[in-house]
């Protein structure tokens, strides 16, 4: 492994961004009956999206952590940049486009916190591997990715596993380049749907265990409210998740990804480090937003150190 120019960061993160525009429903929409019109009962503007998001929880949980994604020339663009700054988040690398920025609109249940999301990107925002900081993430201990930009994602995700470097990932759908995305990274990290949608089973531990053909890596899956499954070798392991009132749930697993790396770098177990990042993720969901929804250390450690997952 070389020595890098660059001063050495903890984690670098590479993929989306967004400003969301988040509506609070006093119930779950329906196509017909009474919840088919109702009256908002908060609005609020929030940033998020998957990368940002995770990065803004490793900086709260105190790692220092560099931002690199396209954003906008107009406000949300600007908006996004100046919340990750406020934040602690480098974004010296940041790529500004003459586009707007991605947004979401997202109406949340206040009942449950369950959420519909609504977004739209600009083509124009596509981040191109040529793009890529290459010294910047070869000097990162972690290199986070999400599918958003497969083949920037992969690029950066190849030039940190050749730095020595864990990389680690935000996996939420299937196109002709996820296989190659899960064999890029050393941690893949699945939205509860990509196994099962992968091989076609029902059951997530025979889904992980088909993956565990194709992919020797240790396999992580978020399962929302029921916490998080990992296939570590030959082992199954499954972490409940913690009982909060949930708020809001937008973000959720962004989050958990950066209650991961946290734990990851410090060397723990894979329980561990799944009840922590289950933890992370609870504590962000009893608060609006995804980045206004980012725990404190402190926050974490007094849910992950509680009973409530149990």
């Amino acid at each position: 492994m070389h020595t890098p120019s660059h001063p050495i960061v903890d984690v670098v993160g590479v993929g989306a961004n967004s400003v969301d525009f988040v509506n609070l429903l006093p119930h779950y929409p329906q196509p017909q009956g009474p919840w088919a019109k109702m009256r908002i009962r908060r609005q609020t503007v929030c940033c998020g999206g998957q990368t940002a998001t995770a990065m803004a929880a490793c900086a709260a949980l105190g790692l220092s952590t560099k931002y690199v994604g396209a954003t906008g020339t107009d406000a949300n663009g600007r908006r996004i940049r100046e919340e990750l700054r406020r934040r602690g988040v480098d974004t010296a690398d940041v790529v500004i486009r003459d586009a707007t920025n991605q947004f979401a609109v997202i109406l949340v249940d206040e009942t449950t916190g369950e959420r519909i999301v609504l977004w739209d990107r600009d083509e124009r925002l596509i981040l191109r591997p040529r793009e890529l900081p290459a010294e910047a993430i070869a000097s990162a201990r972690v290199v986070h990715v999400d599918d958003v930009d497969e083949e920037a994602a992969i690029r950066a995700a190849t030039i940190g596993v050749e730095a020595g470097a864990a990389v680690t990932s935000d996996i939420d759908r299937l196109t002709d380049r996820v296989e190659d995305l899960i064999a890029a990274v050393t941690y893949p990290i699945f939205a509860e749907h990509v196994p099962l949608q992968l091989t076609g089973e029902s059951d997530m531990e025979r889904a992980l265990r088909r993956l565990r053909a194709r992919h020797p890596q240790l396999l992580s899956v978020t399962l929302g409210s029921r916490g998080a499954m990992a296939l570590d070798g030959d082992r199954v392991i499954h972490a409940a998740g913690f009982r909060v009132d949930a708020v809001d749930t937008t973000g959720a697993g962004d989050v958990f990804r950066g209650g991961f790396i946290y734990a990851l770098l410090k060397g723990w177990p894979v329980d561990r480090i799944l009840r922590f990042a289950n933890a992370t993720a609870a504590a962000s969901c009893t608060r609006l937003g995804a980045m206004d929804g980012v725990p404190s250390l402190a926050d974490v450690e007094a849910l992950a150190g509680s009973s409530h997952g149990e």
